[in-house]
């Protein structure tokens, strides 16, 4: 069995193409892995009692359905070994999966398993959300506050960064708070959650900032200088004009009034629940705390899906932040969130990607820029490789003259980079 099947996340090789008569299943399998719970995929081909072919974490079964008795076995080239010893029941499937590799213990624990079925066409609807309470981590434990559907429209609020709502009343302590979760019907481990923001409307007048700039933005000279920095910073908006001053303004900036672009400084899905959930200022897989100030009115952003329902999160408004978030905080401000569900399914990301109107983006997030940097390239590369058939030779070329990158965020415990391509010269590739 390999090393991967202890993931949350597994790469699944497709399977070898079956003749019409094949009944191709996919299902998903909640497992109880040493008190843990984990969720995996199993594809699986009936074609009679005696053959039975399919699909786990990457490894290729065979095996036999007798009188609802399922047995499936694998090994890879490396010598690891996957054993399924199931019981079907209609749509049920329950059992124990178990393998070896090499040179470690065996590994035997039980699951139950449901058929992932296609989604269910409906008239969408539009939900007027009213939160309650918010969160600050991106757990997989809570209730969800809604279920909707995939086409659906959510209307809603969030608090700023600090808890504090469109009333200026304090909800919550501060640390990013989030809206949600929201559960998607049908979306389950191996999906892709589409998120597209609809609308992003500030229902208050004041945003917050200060004039700190964060520690991997300063050169020892430029630290030296700004060393007494220490003040937070109060700003107006304008909601007629979108334009934002500072109060009181400094004796320079008397003339500045720069123009708003509202944007979402969160949006995710719930982490696996094999592992404690990230707080709100974090960022990784699920999307998270990604401060990029793309992720505005018009934009998508995709997210891989690691729990049945997604479990989707969103907060943390900026009426306007620049490249980096410099100052830690970026007029932090709450605001009326419009955006509109929907979900890709047996499509699996290893990292969130967004588009807009006209470019597609990458996105990576490391504790180190050049990581960072390392990451978005790898989510370009795997993009363009699995949705235009680009090989690896063809990947370096077109990167090489259209990659558009731009540092997203240094002010968190990881750094963003987002590696953008137009569309105009997307729509040339064969």
């Amino acid at each position: 069995m390999k090393r991967t099947f202890v993931l949350l996340l597994l790469s699944v090789s497709a399977l070898a193409q079956q003749s019409a008569s094949t009944a191709k299943e996919r299902w998903l399998l909640t497992a109880d892995f040493y008190g843990s719970t984990r969720y995996f995929r199993l594809d699986m081909d009936r074609h009679d009692a005696a053959h039975v072919t399919g699909s786990f974490s990457g490894t290729a079964l065979t095996g036999s359905l007798d009188g609802g008795h399922l047995v499936l076995h694998g090994k890879d080239p490396d010598g690891s070994t996957t054993e399924i010893d199931a019981t079907l029941t209609g749509e049920s499937l329950t059992g124990k999966i178990g393998g070896v590799n090499p040179g470690e213990p065996p590994l035997s624990f039980a699951f139950k398993a449901e058929v992932v079925k296609p989604l269910a066409k409906g008239t969408p609807k539009t939900h007027e959300f009213t939160p309650t309470v918010f969160y600050r981590q991106f757990s997989p434990f809570y209730k969800p506050v809604l279920t909707v559907k995939p086409g659906d429209t959510i209307h809603t609020t969030t608090v700023d960064a600090g808890g504090t709502d469109g009333q200026n009343i304090k909800r919550i302590a501060g640390g990013n708070p989030q809206t949600g979760p929201f559960y998607i019907e049908g979306a389950q481990p191996g999906d892709t959650l589409v998120v597209h923001i609809n609308r992003l409307k500030l229902n208050r007048d004041t945003a917050g900032s200060d004039d700190q700039l964060v520690q991997s933005a300063l050169s020892p000279g430029l630290a030296i200088k700004t060393r007494d920095n220490n003040k937070s910073i109060q700003w107006k908006l304008d909601l007629e004009g979108m334009t934002a001053t500072p109060e009181p303004v400094g004796e320079h900036l008397k003339e500045l009034k720069i123009p708003l672009h509202p944007m979402l400084g969160c949006v995710a899905v719930a982490t696996s629940p094999s592992s404690a959930p990230p707080p709100t200022g974090d960022s990784g897989n699920f999307g998270g705390n990604l401060d990029f100030n793309e992720i505005a009115e018009g934009a998508t952003v995709y997210l891989p899906v690691m729990n049945p329902g997604a479990l989707l999160y969103f907060g943390d408004g900026h009426a306007l932040q620049g490249d980096g978030e410099l100052n830690g905080n970026a007029l932090e401000t709450s605001m009326d969130v419009t955006l509109t569900v929907d979900l890709i399914q047996d499509k699996r990301l290893n990292f969130p990607r967004v588009e807009t109107e006209k470019q597609v983006i990458a996105l990576g997030y490391s504790g180190y820029l050049d990581d960072a940097f390392k990451d978005a390239t790898s989510n370009m590369a795997n993009w363009l490789m699995s949705d235009y058939k680009l090989t690896p030779s063809e990947v370096a070329q077109f990167l090489g003259v259209a990659a558009q990158y731009r540092v997203t965020e240094v002010a968190d415990r990881n750094s963003g980079v987002a590696l953008k391509v137009e569309k105009s010269v997307l729509k040339n590739l064969r």
